[in-house]
């Protein structure tokens, strides 16, 4: 299922863990609200792809990757990304997007490893953390 010109929701559900991982019709439409705030307007402005580490996560893929238990990748509203400059990613999303929150992980201080960013339907609160 297309979610957008350059995202489907088979990517935005993959898992290297072995458990199912399908998102109910709720946590579709997070997903589609964080395609359509946030990723594809970030993959035009980027102009190149941007990979999908981790989009949503049932609760037994959570627990079986060690994710936050009050994770927002189980609610459809959060993914990690990166692609060949992540740091780019971050500033892009911090200066340009609405978000409900945006984190440095992990890398150094010139690159983190990846970004995650969420997006809430509701209410947005512009966090902004650094994870190391």
């Amino acid at each position: 299922m297309k979610l957008s010109q350059n995202f489907t929701l088979a990517e935005l559900t993959v898992t290297s863990v072995k458990a199912p991982n399908i998102p109910n019709e709720e946590q579709i439409k997070n997903l589609q609200a964080l395609v359509d705030n946030v990723l594809q307007p970030l993959r035009e402005l980027y102009g190149k792809p941007i990979r999908i580490n981790s989009g949503f996560r049932s609760l037994e893929v959570n627990k079986k990757v060690k994710g936050a238990p009050k994770s927002q990748h189980m609610r459809g509203e959060a993914v990690d990304i990166s692609c060949e400059n992540n740091a780019l990613l971050f500033r892009l999303v911090r200066d340009g997007f609405d978000f409900d929150q945006l984190l440095w992980e992990k890398g150094n201080d010139i690159q983190p490893a990846w970004v995650h960013v969420s997006f809430s339907r509701t209410k947005n609160r512009k966090q902004i953390l650094r994870i190391k």
